[in-house]
């Protein structure tokens, strides 16, 4: 299901991680992602959903069980939502890629997850502000 620089990552980097067909989309669920400091939690489940196109269409979005919330309660932007998958809820965080930013035959899960680490820092890093 998915391409060998990705299952080679994911057995480096996540080797617990679950790949599995859902509705058409290639999920993947790695058990107890790490989360930067500034959260209730230090970790939390994260869901990716590709697309079949995948790699050639890039990864949209991410999800989070259980939520993730700032401790000093704020609300992170775009996460409001949640939605079932694979018979769990799941917090939904609504990022997009910009045109071009996605790199077909470059860009791979280590990318993404990256993104998503970037993403995560930069809500936590909001409580300074």
């Amino acid at each position: 299901m998915l391409p060998p620089i990705d299952h080679d990552h994911l057995l480096a980097r996540a080797p617990d991680s679950a790949v599995s067909l859902d509705r058409g989309m290639i999920c993947i669920v790695i058990p107890s992602f790490s989360l930067p400091a500034g959260f209730t939690q230090a970790s939390a489940d994260l869901l990716l959903r590709l697309s079949p196109g995948y790699p050639d269409v890039p990864p949209d979005m991410w999800w989070f069980s259980p939520v993730v919330r700032r401790i000093d309660g704020k609300p992170i932007a775009a996460t409001q939502v949640q939605e079932s998958y694979l018979g769990r809820n799941w917090q939904r965080w609504s990022r997009h890629l910009n045109s071009g930013q996605w790199r077909s035959g470059i860009d791979s899960l280590e990318s993404y997850l990256a993104l998503v680490r970037k993403e995560l820092e930069a809500a936590a890093r909001s409580l300074a502000a």
